[in-house]
């Protein structure tokens, strides 16, 4: 074991079990300073974890629903709806593409009238929504002028599955009175969100009649591989269909919620540093403190023939231990508070009976967590650098300080 690192833990130890005042104090600003250190490493390491969950459920469940690429009739119908699809599924980067119809309607319950976005789907193609719902309810959507509906909507609505409800729908670019069909329940989905409160699903032959289409579709929903190169893709796909849509991507309609997860990531790192580089201030307070009790030690191992680096290092390694025990410490309280996280929240919402997350606003109602290990990397190393740091200026005073005046 080298020199230097053996009268560190030396120094540490005495520390520890000496008596009087002085050392009692010593002893409580560098436990301050490992517990500091400690709660600042917890802290990030499940912050960063609960980030981690939102953006997972951003792209893996949310991106579900929504389209990564959008292709839209600028006169209401597609010409060619399956050489379009062809066409768009020869892109290396796009997954599905799936032909919809997207109407807006009013649904009439005696006197009140609610609003919901209807969307006729190919029930031949596997679609999102579908794992949310029950298979007797999707395959009811074979039948004529059948609906499912979200959850939150069958709640406001009062219906159940086999009820009737009458929708008004306006015909696609038609500024004619709405029509007015009556359709049947074929069942509810339960997604989150919004998504509960507003949609709802039929298929493509139902859609058409209600859209007043003939026999093609409004709109191709895409899907690709890389949902972060939506934007590129849409402007290669763009290039290449000669008829004249709208094309559109997630990233416009949805990525605020991609920046604002971005942005809250970057603010808590900034923030979450600061309070590291607090904690590991008390490591300059404790060796500062520690140099001037050490100074006759200091003087006794010089006139021994150590060197000035050596002293430098000894006080550096005797810093770093504080550091290292707090980074330790933490990452275990880091992976322990992690993992506890949805329960604790789920405990807090029976306690109080309110949910952090309502339902009806948000696409999930519990706190979701994904815990990665490059980010326990980070903070390790961030934690390390900043001990590291705090030890230079007094393990630099140590190894200046002078023999004779040492021994005095």
């Amino acid at each position: 074991m080298r020199l230097d690192w053996s009268i560190a833990q030396r120094f540490r130890r005495y520390r520890a079990s000496g008596d009087g005042p002085a050392q009692g104090f010593l002893s409580f600003i560098s436990a301050s300073s490992t517990l500091g250190i400690a709660l600042g490493c917890t802290v990030f390491i499940a912050a960063l974890s609960v980030m981690n969950g939102f953006s997972q459920l951003l792209e893996n469940r949310f991106l579900q629903l929504i389209p990564h690429i959008e292709i839209t009739a600028v006169d209401g119908e597609l010409d060619d709806v399956p050489a379009l699809v062809e066409q768009v599924q020869a892109h290396p980067q796009v997954t599905t593409a799936r032909p919809v119809i997207k109407s807006q309607a009013m649904v009439q319950q005696g006197s009140d009238f609610v609003g919901m976005q209807l969307q006729g789907v190919a029930l031949n193609q596997p679609q999102p929504i579908e794992q949310y719902t029950d298979a007797e309810s999707w395959q009811q959507l074979t039948q004529p002028r059948q609906v499912i509906i979200g959850s939150g909507l069958a709640d406001k609505l009062e219906v159940e599955q086999g009820d009737t409800l009458t929708l008004l729908v306006a015909e696609q670019n038609s500024f004619r009175q709405p029509r007015r069909i009556q359709v049947q329940v074929a069942g509810t989905f339960t997604f989150g969100g919004q998504v509960d409160h507003q949609m709802a699903y039929t298929s493509l032959a139902t859609a058409r009649e209600l859209a007043g289409i003939e026999q093609t579709a409004a709109a191709i929903e895409i899907s690709v591989r890389d949902i972060y190169a939506a934007q590129s893709v849409a402007y290669e796909l763009g290039q290449s269909i000669r008829e004249h849509v709208y094309l559109d991507h997630w990233m416009r309609a949805q990525g605020h919620l991609y920046r604002d997860i971005q942005l809250v990531r970057i603010v808590m790192y900034i923030v979450l540093s600061l309070v590291l580089a607090v904690a590991c201030f008390n490591i300059v307070s404790t060796l500062i403190m520690t140099v001037q009790d050490k100074q006759r030690q200091v003087g006794i191992l010089r006139t021994m023939g150590m060197r000035a680096s050596t002293v430098q290092r000894l006080f550096i390694w005797h810093g770093l231990l504080n550091g290292l025990w707090g980074i330790v410490f933490g990452i275990l309280g880091g992976l322990t508070l992690t993992a506890s996280l949805p329960a604790l929240f789920a405990g807090w919402q029976r306690l109080t009976g309110e949910s952090l997350l309502a339902s009806d606003v948000y696409f999930v109602a519990e706190i979701p967590v994904a815990l990665q290990g490059q980010d326990v990397l980070i903070v390790t190393g961030v934690a390390l650098l900043m001990s590291l740091l705090a030890t230079l200026y007094p393990a630099w005073r140590a190894a200046r300080l002078e023999i004779v005046q040492s021994l005095d």
